[in-house]
């Protein structure tokens, strides 16, 4: 059998397997396991994909996964998303849809020591929500709100799918993260601007809260912001300094959650064992992710399917950036149906040469565009990982109300990625500054 046809019928199977409810993970293993035997051999896919698991379970390079979602959980069990809440509460939440402007404030922030949209969508989702309901909040858009906002964790840095992406294509990490900074920032104030006009024309969205004093607004910042801005700017700054790698900035950021979560006497016993239980899961299963990718993309690699892709693009008479919308349309249909890391690993072997090598986009660039593709992947239905988490938080509220919000915020990530797509130093100008 031709390896263009063999490796298109792979990614049918894995499909099909998806569709069985087989593990994401698993599935492209098994695919990436059967296409290369087939078109190689058996004992030399058998010796590919142990050593693909072997290097990836040993890698020092991917052990940075696991010290920022322990930073993330750390900060998640020692109730620091509360602090940050109370602050963007105590300064905004008097204007209309001020309760919901204030989440993407705190989310935005959480995110900065988090990492990870799931996290920051149940922290969140578990302060803002009860706040919200005893306003009198529309339940539309209080969910909605907390489950789009969830999405700012992965674009504001530390970001586990910029981890992922930087190691899967041999990328800077810290220039992945300073490029999200700004994108992150930006889609923040497009979520805002998007609340602010919803209430603005029709206050019973979100009724405003009681508008607080200038000592409380200062007591807030001093708990809520000071310390996150401490962590923030001793492990990511430090890895932009160049005084970290990395698992590093990692280990310090964790480090710097645990102190201050001990110091202050914000977590007990019980909430440290969760943490590392729940990192330990979190992080087994993205390198088992990661492995599984490896092992699919180096029989991708040998079916030719996606340099047969890029010749196809490089021969198409189309502008580049009408290529990249066309990417972005496979991305978001996809996004529909498949996890965000998932989404990430599966896709990078096929399109990274094609944006990169072909259309000539900046990698750094074609990162944030991914991530943000990310974003809107977690809200969009039926997938939607955020609005399912938001869904466990708030139980009362039924699905359809929750996706019925998000709207008005997949509109905003569309005009950020048109911005990014038009101009591209709002992501590359940070990154060119470390350079």
């Amino acid at each position: 059998m031709d390896p263009f046809l063999a490796g298109i019928i792979g990614i049918v199977l894995f499909f099909a397997l998806l569709v069985l409810r087989m593990p994401i993970a698993f599935a492209m293993a098994l695919v990436g396991f059967a296409g290369f035997g087939y078109l190689v051999s058996p004992s030399a896919s058998l010796n590919m994909v142990v050593k693909e698991i072997y290097s990836t379970f040993t890698s020092y390079s991917l052990s940075v996964i696991a010290m920022f979602v322990w930073m993330g959980f750390l900060a998640f069990y020692s109730g620091i998303g509360t602090s940050l809440y109370v602050f963007a509460y105590r300064l905004i939440g008097h204007l209309p849809g001020g309760l919901a402007i204030a989440t993407q404030a705190a989310c935005a922030v959480f995110g900065a020591i988090c990492g990870s949209n799931t996290a920051t969508a149940a922290t969140m989702g578990a302060i803002a929500l009860p706040e919200m309901k005893k306003y009198k909040y529309d339940n539309s858009l209080a969910t909605a709100s907390v489950a789009a906002g969830g999405g700012l964790g992965v674009l504001i840095p530390p970001s586990v799918i910029f981890i992922v992406y930087g190691m899967a294509t041999e990328q800077s990490v810290g220039a992945l993260f300073m490029a999200g900074i700004i994108p992150g920032i930006l889609l923040t104030l497009l979520y805002m601007a998007v609340i602010y006009l919803l209430t603005f024309h029709n206050r019973s969205l979100g009724p405003p809260g009681e508008k607080s004093g200038l000592r409380e607004k200062l007591n807030a910042l001093r708990r809520g912001l000071f310390e996150v801005l401490v962590i923030f700017f001793l492990s990511i700054g430090g890895l932009f300094a160049g005084w970290f790698t990395p698992t590093e900035a990692g280990a310090v950021g964790a480090a710097g959650v645990l102190g201050i979560a001990l110091i202050e006497r914000r977590l007990n016993w019980e909430n440290f064992k969760k943490s590392l239980l729940d990192t330990t899961r979190t992080t087994a299963m993205i390198m088992f992710m990661v492995a599984g990718a490896v092992i699919f993309g180096r029989f991708m690699a040998i079916s030719r399917v996606p340099f047969e892709l890029a010749e196809w693009a490089g021969e198409l008479s189309l502008p580049p950036f009408i290529v990249m919308v066309i990417i972005l349309l496979i991305y978001l249909v996809l996004g529909c149906f498949i996890d965000a890391l998932a989404l990430v690993l599966l896709t990078i072997p096929i399109f990274y040469p094609v944006a990169v090598n072909i259309l000539g986009y900046d990698p750094i660039w074609f990162g944030v565009i991914i991530v943000m593709v990310v974003a809107m992947g977690v809200i969009t239905p039926p997938v939607g990982m955020n609005v399912y988490i938001i869904k466990g938080v708030a139980p009362d509220v039924p699905l359809e109300v929750i996706f019925k919000g998000i709207w008005p915020f997949l509109a905003a990530i569309i005009i950020c990625l048109a911005l990014l797509i038009a101009f591209p130093q709002i992501a590359t100008f940070l990154p060119e500054i470390l350079r």
